[in-house]
């Protein structure tokens, strides 16, 4: 474990996606210096200034530092770990062998800093049965998932430094970042004479603000501009009819469907002139790169999931894939969600990062199941190869069927797998959101029954917030793991106390970057502490007392750690094949064997070891030019031990060419009639564009991002130097029609509840268009700030296919106060 120490330590921002590397220096548990690691190959040196405040998460609300038990009048007890740990086991395995695993609902994982917990998360998962489980990306990102999975299987992102036109859709990344150097590479942009940069949004925000063009379109009504704008790009011929023939499948029914649209109707529809709209899809048309950004300005808006669609239509139709400037697939680490089955829904089961990097591997060993198929070590003789070569296609082809069952039978996802009481649909394996309190509400047999929610705080940032405690009041059973007691902690059965992300080894697998892709993981800075456990060990201790995996297993594998890694590869991948139950139990098992092996402190990171190693195996080429090769298991061994360095990591490189091997089809075509979408296209125009009534004429956006405003792990209030009680921002006109300016109150009111807020006038704003900021009115000492969002938000205002809620667009009223 690193000691406290005033010498610069590496470490990452935890704050968005990006994931920032940072130098510290510690002094007394407090993170007393921070900058940009110069040396971090990803963000080489740049932060922003959220990440300063740091030691406000680390240091700025109080600590839990002992499990805590709820007695029957809701107050808490203090309780030692050792009966923590058996009193949740025992009612963990009562409710699954009364009512069944997947009555246990797992939610949560990880924030935008500690993803490692979940690798051992997996492992609990299955020695219960769980079958349903979700985090906040079922909120935001679902449409989106279900579209790249429909359209090409994978996850894309742009090449912004190069672009010569970017597009960014309900997204400001002068606040939210989520590409590298974001701040200067706008800059540039908008410096560049040559270049265009467009902003898709309702409010003139500060990209908006540096933008060429702004289309400034009504709330809720970005479909119609998207479908203008790939209506212009059709009907005036500006697509690229070679990129379309030669890499594409299904085009003629979508160009059929842009040919059909009205641009001046759909002009008029969103606000935006037409003669605008046809000259940003000219510029598009014209340009020799593109590449857009969608994000939750239309991913929490009406037509998220159809939004999603027409964004990535602007930039295949004009061909702008896989080179200097434009769009990209890339490699991952460990995807974050269920990867979509091509052709599919997008809704397979959920797979641990093992599995998903497992599957990634399919395709080279089941070619061949020969030694050389997985690049075993030469030097072994047949009768180990040759076996072990075998071992490892069965474990490849049983895995991409999907996890086992407690008996090993393998289940395979259903192409559209739905929710048991409500049958909303599961995209990438995670449950809408907005269906989690319903599922535990209703009065139906298959309800959830306990709600186990990590690193996460639910009651506070799901729709509805009122719902969510009623959800957890009516199950049997709730468990909260986080380091502070949060609204969701307040309301739990049981409160586990984590160490922070600066007290333990821990990553996130936001591992997006191309064509070098990087991957950090983090050492401590300090110790834990007193009292808390990193949550490997929480779920280790868990799992031991469930007893899924006996010392029959863990002891050889043990042995064969101590040998070292080859041979431990070789009897661990060995063991799993002949017992597909294993997969699901990987992490605990890498914990219990691999991890006894490792440095001091470091046995957590011991999932990671898995990882690399699949990486290693469904990337050999990309991996090896990123400098890690060799035979058999030394590619994965050699960038498992570089990650271990905690520095940031480069384990793949590819040129742009390459994008195209992270086609998930055949044909390495992009697949673009997908006829739901299509149909809800067409429908477009017989649809209302509005959704306000006379009881609520406003529309509110609930969360938006601004400069002292970030995810809600920093409690402390104190550290937001301008906007401290996140003001209700209202545009000129409205104030005067309402007698108000900056600095007085409003009541805010929608079908859902009321708050008052301060008021801020700006042009930001368009008339009928107000917003609040996310992360406020959370509870602390000093004081809860702001409105709660989520207090106004609706579980029933929800995207149509995805789920997502409706957060950016919520039928609102003013009342003067």
């Amino acid at each position: 474990m690193t000691a406290e120490t005033t010498t610069w330590l590496k470490s990452a921002c935890i704050l968005c996606e990006c994931n920032c590397g940072i130098e510290l220096q510690v002094e007394d548990r407090h993170l007393v210096k921070i900058r940009g690691d110069k040396s971090h190959p990803g963000s080489e040196g740049y932060t922003c200034e959220k990440p300063l405040r740091l030691d406000r998460y680390q240091n700025g609300t109080e600590r839990l530092t002992s499990p805590l038990r709820r007695r029957p009048d809701g107050s808490y007890e203090e309780i030692d770990w050792d009966t923590a740990i058996a009193e949740i086991a025992a009612r963990l395995a009562g409710i699954r062998d009364e009512h069944g695993g997947d009555k246990i609902f797992f939610y949560g994982g990880g924030g935008q800093g500690n993803h490692l917990g979940a690798t051992y998360s997996q492992s609990l998962q299955a020695a219960l049965g769980v079958k349903y489980r979700s985090n906040a990306l079922a909120q935001e990102k679902t449409g989106e998932m279900y579209v790249d999975g429909r359209l090409y299987g994978g996850h894309t992102k742009g090449d912004f430094e190069h672009a010569e036109v970017v597009v960014f859709i309900g997204k400001n990344p002068w606040q939210s970042h989520s590409f590298p150097r974001t701040r200067p590479v706008l800059k540039e942009m908008a410096a560049d004479p040559d270049r265009c940069m467009v902003v898709i949004d309702p409010r003139r925000s500060e990209t908006a603000a540096m933008a060429d063009i702004h289309l400034q379109v009504r709330p809720g009504t970005d479909a119609w501009c998207l479908a203008a704008l790939g209506g212009v790009l059709v009907q005036e011929d500006l697509v690229d009819h070679d990129f379309i023939d030669q890499h594409t499948t299904g085009a003629d029914p979508v160009l059929a469907a842009y040919a059909a649209v009205d641009v001046a109707d759909y002009a008029a529809r969103c606000g935006v002139p037409e003669e605008l709209i046809r000259q940003t899809a000219r510029r598009i048309g014209a340009a020799a790169s593109v590449c857009t950004y969608e994000d939750l300005g239309i991913q929490q808006a009406p037509h998220s999931t159809l939004n999603s669609y027409l964004n990535k239509m602007l930039w295949i139709l004009t061909g702008n894939f896989a080179k200097p400037g434009a769009m990209f697939l890339h490699s991952t680490f460990a995807p974050i969600a269920g990867s979509a089955p091509p052709g599919g829904s997008g809704s397979g089961r959920r797979r641990s990062p093992l599995q998903r990097a497992v599957r990634t591997t399919q395709a080279a060993a089941t070619t061949a199941v020969g030694a050389a198929a997985i690049r075993l070590p030469a030097f072994l003789p047949g009768v180990i190869a040759e076996p072990v070569a075998a071992a490892m296609s069965g474990l490849v082809a049983k895995v991409a069927n999907g996890p086992t069952s407690p008996t090993g039978a393998a289940r395979r996802p259903a192409a559209d797998r739905r929710t048991p009481v409500t049958g909303a649909r599961i995209i990438a394996g995670l449950v809408p959101c907005n269906s989690i309190a319903e599922e535990c509400l209703a009065d139906h047999p298959d309800r959830f029954r306990a709600l186990w929610l990590d690193s996460t705080n639910p009651a506070h940032s799901l729709a509805d917030s009122e719902s969510f405690r009623q959800a957890m009041r009516a199950v049997d059973l709730s468990v909260v793991i986080d380091i502070a007691m949060t609204e969701t902690a307040r309301l739990a059965d049981y409160v586990l106390p984590a160490s922070t992300q600066f007290e333990k080894w821990e990553c996130t697998f936001f591992n997006v970057d191309f064509p070098r892709n990087v991957f950090q993981l983090r050492k401590p800075a300090m110790e834990p502490l007193e009292g808390t456990l990193p949550e490997p060990e929480i779920y280790a201790r868990l799992i031991r007392a469930l007893a899924p995996v006996g010392e029959s297993v863990l002891a050889p594998l043990r042995r064969a750690a101590r040998r070292g890694r080859t041979q431990f590869a070789i009897a661990f991948f060995a063991a799993v094949a002949a017992d597909p139950r294993l997969m699901g139990l990987a992490g605990h098992v890498l914990y219990e064997t691999l991890g006894t092996t490792l440095p001091e402190g470091a046995r957590g990171t011991a999932s990671l070891w898995g990882v690399s190693q699949l990486c290693a195996m469904g990337n050999p080429d990309s991996v090896a030019r990123a400098g890690f090769d060799g035979a058999g298991f030394d590619a994965g061994n050699q960038l498992f031990d570089r990650i271990l360095t905690g520095e940031g990591v480069v384990f793949t490189v590819d040129d742009y060419e390459h994008a195209w091997d992270y086609t998930r089809r055949p044909d390495r075509r992009f697949t673009l009639d997908v006829p739901e979408l299509l149909e809800h296209l067409v429908s477009l125009s017989t649809e209302p564009s509005s959704w306000t009534t006379e009881e609520f004429p406003f529309v509110l956006s609930a969360g938006e991002r601004r400069a002292f405003t970030a995810n809600t792990i920093i409690r402390d209030p104190s550290w937001r130097r301008r906007d401290a009680d996140g003001a209700l921002r209202i545009h000129p006109e409205d104030a005067w029609a309402l007698s108000v300016t900056t600095g007085d109150s409003l009541r805010v009111v929608t079908e859902k509840g009321e708050a008052v807020a301060q008021v801020e006038v700006t042009e930001q704003m368009q008339p009928g268009h107000v917003s609040l900021p996310n992360g406020m009115g959370i509870e602390h000492a000093d004081g809860s700030p702001g409105v709660a969002p989520n207090e106004l938000t609706s579980l029933h205002h929800r995207d149509w296919l995805a789920g997502t809620p409706w957060h950016k667009y919520v039928p609102a009223r003013l009342e003067r106060v």
